[in-house]
This record gives C-alpha cells, sequence and structure tokens, in this order.
C-alpha cells in the first residue's frame, strides 16, 4: 500500500459531513465499527455455504460445460431482463426451479434483497396491511419501507399477538399480507408454519415466507421447509435465496404464473438493473441439479446439527444457545465487548466465528453466530464448542 500517501496527495480528501462523521464516531465508541476483513484458512463456522457447493468442483465444472454447450460463453448478460439481458438461460432455469419447488412459476432475481425489495415494495397496495415478523430480515424491512401500504410488526414467532393485529386492523377493502422467514438468520429458530398457514387461511391473508436459510438445509433433497411440510400450494410466495445452502448467487420468488406477470411488470428492482451473466444463472441450475441429485451432503449436514446439539447440552451450554434444529446456532454472550472479545479468542485458536454485534441485532441480545456445514468434523465440532467453554 506504498503508493497510498501519493493518492491522498494526488487526490486530496473534500469535507465530509459532520452528521456522517458523528455517526461514525458513535459506531466507534460503541465498539460496533464495521470493517471488511479478508477471508482465511480458519476452519468455517461463518459462512452460509452449509453443503460446501460454493467450493464444489463438480459444480464449477458442470456449469463450465453447460454455457459451452448451450453457446453461452459471454461475460455479462448486456442489459435488463426487459431489454437485452433475458438469454436463454433463464428460461431453462427457471422452469427447472419451478418444478423442483412445485410451483406454478419462479422468477429470479439479482440477490435475496433484491427480492425482497421488489417484491415487498411492488405487490402490497395502498390500503393494504403488512404484518410482519419483528426479527425480519433487514431486506424484508427495507423493502416494506418502499411500500405504499401500512406495516405493523408482530412479536416474534408469536401468533396470538399476529392474530390480535389481525381482528383489530383488518377492513373489508384490505389485503392482508403475512411475513415471515422459515429460519430466522440470526437466531436459526423456526415458526410454526402449520399453525401460521391455518392462522392466514382463517382470515383470508395472503403469506409470504423467505426459505433462505431452509433452501439445501429442510426437507427431502433440501427443498425447504414449506414444501417439506407440503405447504407450498397454500403459500402465496416463497423467496428462494441461492446465496446460502446453493453456495451461489441470486434469488427466485416462486409463486402463482399470474404473481409472475405482476412482478416483471411492476417489480423495480428486476425492471431496472442489468440480469445475472450466464454463468451466474448457469451456476444457480448447476447446483440446483446437484442438489436434486446428491445426498450425502445434506445428510452430513443433518448430522452435524444433530451433533452439535448433543455436545453443548453434555457440555452445558444449552441455556446461552437459541433453540434451533436449523445449520445457524447463536450462543447470547451481551455485550459488544464481551462477544467481541471470545470471537477474537476462537478465531486465535483456528476458528472462524463471527461477533454479531448490536445495532444488528438488539442491545443484550449480542452473539457469536455458529454456521453448520457438511464439511465440519465431529472433532472440529466439539473442539470449538470446548474452547467456547473455556473462554466463558
Amino acid at each position: 500500500m506504498a503508493f497510498l500517501p501519493t493518492l491522498l496527495f494526488l487526490y486530496p480528501m473534500k469535507r465530509f459531513p459532520i452528521a456522517l462523521s458523528t455517526k461514525l464516531d458513535q459506531r466507534l465508541r460503541n465498539n460496533a465499527l464495521r470493517k471488511l476483513t479478508d477471508t482465511d484458512a480458519k476452519i468455517d463456522f461463518s459462512s452460509n455455504d452449509y453443503l460446501g457447493f460454493a467450493k464444489s468442483a463438480p459444480i464449477f465444472h458442470a456449469t463450465h460445460q453447460y454455457l459451452v454447450a448451450n453457446d453461452l460463453q459471454w461475460n455479462g448478460a448486456t442489459g435488463s431482463r426487459l431489454l437485452s439481458g433475458n438469454h436463454k438461460g433463464y428460461k431453462t432455469a427457471e422452469t427447472f426451479i419451478a418444478t423442483f419447488h412445485q410451483s406454478e412459476s419462479a422468477l429470479i432475481y439479482n440477490s435475496g434483497y433484491d427480492a425482497n425489495i421488489g417484491f415487498f415494495s411492488a405487490v402490497p397496495q395502498r390500503g393494504d396491511l403488512i404484518l410482519y415478523d419483528e426479527l425480519s430480515h433487514a431486506s424484508i424491512r427495507d423493502g416494506i419501507q418502499l411500500s405504499n401500504a401500512k406495516a405493523y410488526k408482530f412479536q416474534h414467532n408469536d401468533f396470538e399477538d399476529l392474530e390480535h393485529l389481525i381482528q383489530r386492523l383488518k377492513t373489508e377493502s384490505s389485503e392482508i399480507y403475512i411475513v415471515t422467514e422459515s429460519v430466522f438468520s440470526m437466531d436459526g429458530d423456526t415458526p410454526n408454519i402449520e399453525e401460521l398457514v391455518l392462522l392466514c387461511e382463517k382470515h383470508d391473508c395472503f403469506l409470504v415466507i423467505d426459505e433462505a436459510h431452509a433452501l439445501g438445509v429442510f426437507g427431502d433433497k433440501g427443498i425447504g421447509l414449506i414444501q417439506g411440510q407440503q405447504l407450498q400450494n397454500r403459500v402465496f410466495a416463497r423467496i428462494m435465496t441461492f446465496g446460502k445452502g446453493l453456495g451461489c448467487h441470486g434469488a427466485a420468488i416462486v409463486g402463482s404464473e399470474q404473481l409472475k406477470q405482476f412482478l416483471v411488470n411492476f417489480s423495480r428492482s428486476l425492471i431496472y438493473t442489468t440480469g445475472l451473466s450466464p454463468h451466474a444463472v448457469a451456476t444457480i441450475l448447476t447446483a440446483y441439479q446437484h442438489l436434486d441429485r446428491e445426498s450425502q451432503a445434506l445428510a452430513q449436514l443433518r448430522e452435524n446439527i444433530s451433533y452439535f446439539n448433543q455436545e453443548k447440552n453434555l457440555l452445558g451450554l444449552k441455556p446461552m444457545f437459541v433453540r434451533s434444529k436449523s445449520a445457524i446456532q447463536s450462543a447470547i454472550i451481551p455485550g459488544n465487548d464481551r462477544v467481541k472479545t471470545i470471537a477474537s479468542q476462537l478465531q486465535q485458536k483456528g476458528f472462524e466465528v463471527k461477533a454479531i454485534l448490536s445495532p444488528t441485532v438488539p442491545e443484550g441480545q449480542e452473539r457469536l453466530r455458529i454456521c453448520l456445514h457438511s464439511y465440519n468434523t465431529e472433532e472440529q465440532i466439539s473442539v470449538v464448542l470446548h474452547c467456547l467453554l473455556s473462554f466463558l
């Protein structure tokens, strides 16, 4: 970085807004300043690559072969999907995804964030109501903020609170959209989906579920929690994100063909952005095909989740962990300073474990977010838990 002083001399900094400096200083004082860090060779208990697909050589090579065989050797999509960017890879991938998820249609977006922004800013209309779980992901809440509908949060996984809201707010002219996640990204817990479906049907509400952290983890062949319970035909829309269990990039909204048609016409994060490259779409298709054919990684992941839960119980660590049967295991360690210290100690022992700080989570709910993978060994799981116990 020896060139940096020269660059600063050639391009001197202009005045920076005082309000922005103040907010950065506040983060620094709270020991909550975010930084981009390099990845390294530590034992992975941090990434969302639950099945190891991100580094899968068979998926990498199959993707290349697909691109060559289908004359899709381009570097970019060349434009938005409504202009020049809707290359033939999209149709093949979306058809496969819709069939895999037993849905009329699938519409690919550039990311899970784009999908949530695009759905919630477009679908609920002025006069409608959005009732969302208080722990819903930031992308859901950001999309809701862009909506013309009124939004209210209900207590986490509390359907009595949700029903009270429905009864209090419902009018004859408004549609109600109920929003939650099948696996919550920071806690790793799951709602009672069947109970929620029945509640939505009772009050004639539209149910929307983000399956980002369930795809590749739950259900036969990793189809997700909703489909695993055979509830897919009773859910208005599912958001399937590929950057976790599928180990690639992008997302799809699966639902009716009419919903897809509406989104193509009114979802701004789809309309006004360059499409994914043929390589990105081919990787999505190949990852889905691999998930459909191969069961070993999924079986190993489930064994590791079970082993982790057994070990934390044996070590007396159960009370500090959020109850979870997913690949996300969160140990609540209040205080940014304390949780960062313990994360650093685990990293020094060779384990990639990240601290989740407030304000990402509420103050007092800071935690270590431990992600399990098919490629973690039982020895690694045992050692990381023993190390955690020793640092408390």
